[in-house]
């Protein structure tokens, strides 16, 4: 009998897990389902360390003393992994059992899109409710505005790299600052705009082939700006991006400038700490939305937000990766911010 039919006959039972990186919000999130489901009768199991504790049946009851004061807590109290066992046939058969023996009627998954995948390989093998929120700092799932733990990665690398520019200012320096996205370069614009970065380079407005334009480019601005205007130079980049890595950007633009250009990687920092207020209410909304989901017999579903509204979106559809960063932002940075900064240093 599937979860839709039994709605009627017995008390709905959700499972609950995060997957894949973590993203400050997540605990919100979770918060916001057990409350939810707690309102409208409905129990939840949650699996720990991903979909590790679905195959291997580590699981606990969560209870809303159990998501108490957790909503300012980065991380997930249900921990993460990856997960290598769901891409074979024999990781999904034990998932699926797990979900059978607990007689889980509805399955919720916060994370990305590969978190996704998994949850769309259960829903094939399995008669049970898949409801998917995303959980990324990279923004990069289509069919929502903003993913779980974006606008927090994006503040706190703003904070890291105000204090590197106190720095940068104090000697007329060149910084290099490597910023998490994946592919995207959501938190690299965001955040490079924020910083007033002299340049931000990013998958949006680089590609390998401009290479060495790009170098003597920036060569020319540094000298300009460093050498004749004694001032600092803040260069904002997307990890993944440069051709041998960020260290050989730095390496070979420090060559091509004669000054030394220093690289700073904020890596995990950017992953974890206290969720800003955009995140917890983001994450608060989507978590009801999806017992709401449940409850409205929808499945293979993602919950997401556009223009404020929450909206379910098919889970085939949240992993195109046709979600772009703001062309209004490109356009900023590469025609008038950088033009400016090269003017006013």
């Amino acid at each position: 009998m599937s979860a839709i039919n039994k709605q009627k006959s017995k008390t709905i039972h959700v499972g609950l897990l995060t997957s894949g990186g973590d993203a400050p919000g997540m605990n919100a999130a979770i918060r916001a389902v057990v409350l939810a489901a707690t309102a409208n009768n409905i129990n939840v199991t949650g699996f720990h360390h991903g979909y590790n504790g679905l195959i291997d049946n580590e699981c606990s009851l969560l209870s809303p003393d159990d998501v108490q004061g957790i909503i300012r807590l980065g991380g997930t109290i249900l921990k993460s992994a990856r997960c290598q066992a769901m891409t074979e046939k024999s990781g999904i058969n034990k998932a699926v059992d797990t979900l059978k023996h607990h007689e889980i009627d509805a399955l919720i998954v916060i994370g990305g899109d590969g978190s996704f995948c998994g949850l769309q390989a259960i829903q094939n093998q399995w008669q049970g409710q898949t409801i998917g929120i995303p959980g990324t700092i990279d923004n990069d799932i289509d069919g929502t505005d903003y993913t779980i733990g974006f606008s927090t990665a994006v503040n706190t690398a703003i904070d890291a790299i105000d204090k590197i520019r106190d720095t940068a200012n104090a000697f007329d320096r060149v910084f290099i600052v490597e910023l998490m996205g994946r592919k995207s370069g959501h938190i690299t614009f965001n955040v490079g705009i924020s910083c007033a970065a002299e340049q931000v380079i990013s998958f949006e407005n680089f590609q390998p082939s401009e290479k060495q334009s790009t170098l003597n480019k920036l060569a020319d601005n540094i000298k300009q700006s460093i050498v004749v205007n004694q001032a600092s130079y803040l260069i904002v980049m997307a990890e993944n991006l440069w051709p041998g890595g960020s260290q050989a950007f730095a390496d070979e633009l420090s060559a091509a400038s004669k000054v030394d250009c220093t690289l700073c990687t904020l890596g995990y920092i950017q992953r974890g700490g206290s969720p800003v207020a955009k995140d917890r209410i983001l994450a608060t909304k989507m978590g009801v939305a999806a017992i709401q989901a449940i409850m409205q017999q929808q499945t293979d579903v993602m919950i997401g937000e556009q223009n404020n509204a929450m909206v379910s979106i098919p889970l085939a559809q949240t992993a195109l990766h046709q979600k772009q960063v703001s062309q209004s932002l490109v356009d900023a940075q590469q025609n008038i911010l950088a033009m400016t900064a090269q003017t006013d240093t």
